[in-house]
C-alpha cells in the first residue's frame, strides 16, 4: 500500500501541482486524490495509466518524475529526477539506434519478448555490464522462468493461453524455500537455482527457435527487407548471419555465437548498448517496467495492483497499525476466531487477510480480521470456505461499532476511509449497519472470490485441526 501514493505526494509537491488540479484534470473528486496522497488508498493500474497522461499534459517533467518513483530503482544511486523521461521516449543516442530500442514490444501478443529483455538486463546488472563472455540461452530462460514465477505462480496472474513460459513453469516440480516465499531472495539466486536443477530442454528448445532473434529484428529491418515473414518465416534463420555483418555497422543489441540458426546457443551483447544499459539501466528498466505492466493489465482487466506483482516484492509492510486497530476492539469485548472458535489473546494476536494478500496484494483493513497464530499458518493463500463469509462480515461490524465508541471522531473517520472509497457507501454511519455492511461487503468480495478462484487460488478452505 502506498507506492503510487509516495510517488504522486513527491511529485506534486516537487512541482507545485495542486491536488485540486489533478483531480479536476482526472475527472474526479478531490478526496479521492488526497486519499492517494495520503497513502490510505492506491489507484488501479488503468488510473495511473491515466494520471501519467494527465501530468504529461499538466508538467512532463512531473509525469517522468512519477513514473520514476513508481516503477524505477530508488537506491541512491538513481539518476535524480529531473533527468528521468517519459516511460514511452528513452535517453537518446549519436551512436545507437534508440527508435529500434522502442519498437521491441510493437505488436507483441505474448510474454516473451518482455521475459527476455527484462532478464537480459538483469543478467547484464549482475555482471556489471561485463560483455566479454556469451550469455548462454540456458542462461536466460532460467532467468526468464524466475522472473516469471512471482506473477504466474506466486500472484497467479495469467500470461495468456497458449504462453509456453506459464505452461513450463506450472509443469516445474520447484522446492521453494522459505527466504523465497518471505521475499528475501531479492536477486532470485534460490529461485534460478531451483529452476535451473529441473529438466528444461523443452522450453530451452522452444524459446530459442524465435524469441532471441525476433527480438532484434527492429536493429535490421531494412537489411531484412525481402525475406519472407509470412507462411515458412526465413527470418529466424536470416538473423545470425545479418547480425553478424552488421554488427558493427547497425549496432544491434546483440549478436549470436554463429551465424546458422541451429547452431546458435549465446548471445553477444554489443559492448555500446552495454554501455547504454548501464548508464541509463534504471530508465530502462522503468520503462520496460511500464510495458510490461502495461502488457500484463490488457491479460488480467478486472485483476488489482497489477504493478505490486510484476517483480520480486522488497518486503511485506507491517501490520502495526492494523493490530492496535483490533487491540482496541479486543480490549473491549472478548473474541473469538472465526475459523477455530478458539477465544482470541491479545498477546498472541495475528491478522489474516480475508482475501489473500497475493491476491489483493495490499493490507485493507476492510479485509484484515484478527485470528491466532497457527490458523492463519493454516489458511496460508487460501480462499475460505464461504460458510465463513457471515462471520466474517460480523466480526468487522463489531470492530467498526467498538471503535466508533472508542476513538475519537478524526481517527475514526480515518480509519474507515478505505471501508468507504472500495466498498462505495454512501456515508459513514451506513457502517455501523450490519445489514448495510453486509449488502456492501457482498457486493465487493463475492466478484473477487470469483475472479481469485478463476485465477487457480484454492477455494472452500476450512480450518481443521
Amino acid at each position: 500500500m502506498g507506492k503510487a501514493g509516495k510517488a504522486l505526494k513527491q511529485v506534486l509537491s516537487a512541482n507545485g501541482i495542486s491536488q485540486s488540479r489533478l483531480a479536476s484534470t482526472l475527472g474526479v473528486e478531490r478526496p479521492i486524490v488526497f486519499r492517494w496522497f495520503h497513502e490510505q488508498t492506491d489507484p488501479t493500474a488503468e488510473t495511473v495509466a491515466k494520471i501519467v497522461e494527465i501530468l504529461r499534459e499538466l508538467d512532463p517533467g512531473a509525469a517522468s518524475e512519477f513514473i520514476h518513483l513508481y516503477l524505477g530503482d530508488e537506491s541512491p544511486s538513481s539518476p535524480s529526477a529531473a533527468s528521468v523521461i517519459s516511460a514511452q521516449s528513452l535517453p537518446e543516442s549519436n551512436q545507437l539506434n534508440i527508435s529500434a530500442l522502442s519498437r521491441l514490444f510493437s505488436d507483441t501478443t505474448n510474454s516473451y519478448k518482455y521475459l527476455f529483455f527484462l532478464s537480459l538486463l538483469d543478467i547484464l546488472n549482475r555482471r556489471q555490464f561485463e560483455v566479454l563472455s556469451p550469455i548462454s540461452f540456458q542462461e536466460l530462460i532460467v532467468e526468464m522462468i524466475a522472473n516469471a514465477w512471482y506473477p504466474h505462480t506466486f500472484f497467479k496472474l495469467s500470461f495468456g493461453k497458449q504462453d509456453k513460459i506459464a505452461q513450463k513453469l506450472d509443469s516445474l516440480a520447484l522446492n521453494i524455500e522459505e527466504p523465497i516465499l518471505q521475499f528475501k531472495d531479492s536477486d532470485k539466486k534460490l529461485l534460478r537455482k531451483a529452476i535451473a536443477s529441473q529438466d528444461l530442454k523443452d522450453a530451452v528448445s522452444h524459446l530459442r527457435r524465435y524469441v532471441p532473434f525476433r527480438l532484434i529484428v527492429p536493429f535490421l529491418e531494412t537489411e531484412l527487407e525481402g525475406i519472407s515473414r509470412g507462411k515458412g518465416n526465413q527470418v529466424d534463420l536470416a538473423i545470425p548471419a545479418i547480425a553478424d555483418r552488421y554488427f558493427e555497422d547497425k549496432k544491434p543489441l546483440y549478436r549470436f555465437d554463429a551465424t546458422i540458426h541451429k547452431d546458435c546457443h549465446s548471445i553477444i551483447v554489443h559492448p555500446d548498448w552495454a554501455a547504454y544499459l548501464e548508464r541509463y539501466y534504471v530508465i530502462v528498466r522503468g520503462w520496460l517496467a511500464w510495458e510490461w505492466m502495461r502488457y500484463m493489465q490488457s491479460r488480467n482487466p478486472s485483476t488489482p495492483a497489477i504493478a505490486n506483482k510484476l517483480f520480486v516484492p522488497t518486503k511485506r509492510n507491517s501490520l502495526g497499525k492494523q493490530t492496535d486497530y483490533w487491540k482496541v476492539v479486543l480490549r473491549s469485548q472478548e473474541l473469538r476466531c472465526i475459523y477455530s472458535q478458539q477465544l482470541l489473546n491479545i498477546e498472541k494476536l495475528s491478522l489474516d487477510h480475508y482475501l489473500p494478500w497475493s491476491f489483493v496484494a495490499h493490507d485493507q483493513l476492510w479485509n484484515l480480521l484478527p485470528t491466532v497464530p497457527e490458523v492463519n499458518s493454516s489458511k496460508s493463500n487460501n480462499l475460505p470456505n464461504s460458510t465463513y463469509f457471515r462471520k466474517f462480515v460480523e466480526l468487522q461490524h463489531i470492530g467498526l461499532t467498538i471503535t466508533y465508541k472508542n476513538l475519537t471522531k478524526g481517527q475514526w473517520t480515518r480509519q474507515v476511509e478505505p471501508y468507504i472509497l472500495d466498498m462505495r457507501v454512501n456515508k459513514q454511519e451506513d457502517l455501523l449497519d450490519l445489514q448495510k455492511l453486509f449488502n456492501a461487503y457482498d457486493q465487493l468480495i463475492n466478484p473477487l472470490v470469483s475472479l481469485a478462484s478463476n485465477q487457480g487460488f484454492s477455494t472452500d478452505w476450512i480450518y481443521t485441526k
